[in-house]
């Protein structure tokens, strides 16, 4: 038997139950200022960019609107113009930081069909890609290696943010402010 050993999972596993319809972990992200503890690296009026707890790929992120809602239809313009160019944005942070040869992005709309954990919050995937990523590890032994720690990512893209014009640094600690 395989054995692969992730720790950092013990906080997932023994997470208090919450009731999705009434306690949504990216509107307590939205509303919380303790920025770095739940990975938001960066913010803008309606949106806030936040890594991903369980990465595909380093780097992978989630763009994630303040309003909660499953369905794309119900953001208003200025929403969506706001989540377009965060993602823009991220676009921008992850080549800067990271490098990647390609991005995969997109959204998981429709319930768990999708295949997404959150379905009442929408919220869009960006995961950086690089030419031969998907290595013998995937397709021989059915195990994903992640190169880089989230904490290690937070840094180079908050850096990374934190270099883009009009941006605001608030601290070490906080989300970039993107205007």
């Amino acid at each position: 038997m395989d054995k692969v050993f992730a720790p950092w999972r013990i906080e997932w596993v023994e997470r208090e139950e919450t009731d999705p319809d009434v306690d949504c972990v990216f509107c307590a992200f939205a509303a919380d200022d303790d920025d770095r503890a739940n990975n938001v690296v960066a913010r803008s009026d309606r949106a806030f960019v936040l890594l991903n707890n369980y990465p595909y790929n380093p780097g992978h992120v989630m763009v994630i609107p303040h309003d909660h809602t499953g369905d794309y239809g119900d953001l208003d313009d200025e929403t969506l113009l706001d989540h377009a160019r965060l993602k823009q944005r991220t676009f921008d942070a992850l080549e800067a930081a990271l490098g990647p040869d390609a991005f995969n992005a997109g959204l998981n709309l429709g319930g768990s069909a999708a295949g997404g954990s959150i379905d009442d919050h929408l919220h869009t995937h960006v995961v950086p890609r690089w030419e031969g990523d998907t290595n013998f590890m995937p397709v021989v032994s059915d195990t994903k290696v992640i190169v880089e720690a989230v904490e290690d990512t937070y840094d180079r893209l908050h850096e990374a943010f934190a270099e883009q014009e009009g941006a605001t640094v608030v601290g070490d600690d906080a989300a970039i402010r993107i205007e």
